[in-house]
């Protein structure tokens, strides 16, 4: 079963944001799908396990922006 995970990022502002924040992200164990948008400043994971939030919100900071769970 497809988990489904919702987060707000901020700072993001272009095309090259989202994809940094999909690229670190697509990195975690589990992850079959990173829906990033920096005009609604929204990430959605899904992912084949659970995922912890410590971890999908490190993968944002690594790519340079601060996010929390909607």
């Amino acid at each position: 079963m497809t988990e489904k995970y919702e987060y707000r990022v901020t700072g993001m502002t272009c095309g090259h944001c989202e994809a940094s924040v999909r690229s670190e992200v697509s990195q975690l164990t589990g992850v079959t799908g990173v829906d990033v948008s920096a005009k609604t400043g929204t990430l959605v994971v899904e992912s084949e396990a659970p995922l912890a939030d410590a971890d999908v919100l490190a993968a944002v900071d690594e790519a340079g922006y601060a996010a929390v769970r909607a």
